[in-house]
């Protein structure tokens, strides 16, 4: 094998791996109420994000302040499962496509201040990626939501009770 195929190959799984990380930076950014400290470096500087009943937001700080009233009125918790990542690298090795499933415990609010509401939210993501300036960036991003249902037993500050 050439040296310039290994190094090829190389830079493609390490561009792989770094978008991984970049889906896994948003859902722990996601899970701390959208903090726009972690979300914001995540975007390019004019991306988009756009999802049914949220957004859309255009612009880095856009989507990050954005996000971020959501986590603060919409999403009071959440715990965010990005699952089963496809990634299509282009030829030119500096974009990128991909699509991955979400499935979200959430706790939003309910019909009193009081008693918030447990939600199973389940969907998909769609997104581009560049890669500017050696790092790899959110282009612009899809969140279909294809469900979002009531739980009937909060779990809200709740422990198990056998870890009680």
């Amino acid at each position: 094998m050439a040296d310039d195929d290994i190094a090829r190959r190389l830079a493609r799984l390490e561009s792989l791996e770094a978008i991984r990380d970049l889906i896994a930076g948003y859902a722990r950014g996601a899970d701390r109420n959208n903090d726009p400290a972690i979300m914001a470096p995540l975007f390019a500087e004019d991306a988009t994000w756009a999802a049914k009943g949220f957004g859309p937001f255009k612009g880095r700080e856009a989507i990050a302040q954005g996000l971020a009233a959501t986590g603060r009125t919409d999403i009071l918790w959440s715990l965010h499962y990005m699952i089963s990542p496809l990634i299509e690298l282009a030829a030119d090795g500096r974009t990128a496509a991909g699509n991955w499933y979400l499935w979200e415990l959430a706790t939003m609010p309910g019909k009193t201040a009081d008693q918030p509401d447990s939600i199973w939210v389940g969907g998909t993501y769609q997104a581009d990626f560049s890669q500017q300036d050696g790092r790899w960036y959110f282009q612009n991003v899809w969140l279909e939501i294809r469900l979002a249902t009531p739980f009937e037993e909060p779990w809200a500050g709740r422990p198990l009770r056998r870890f009680e």
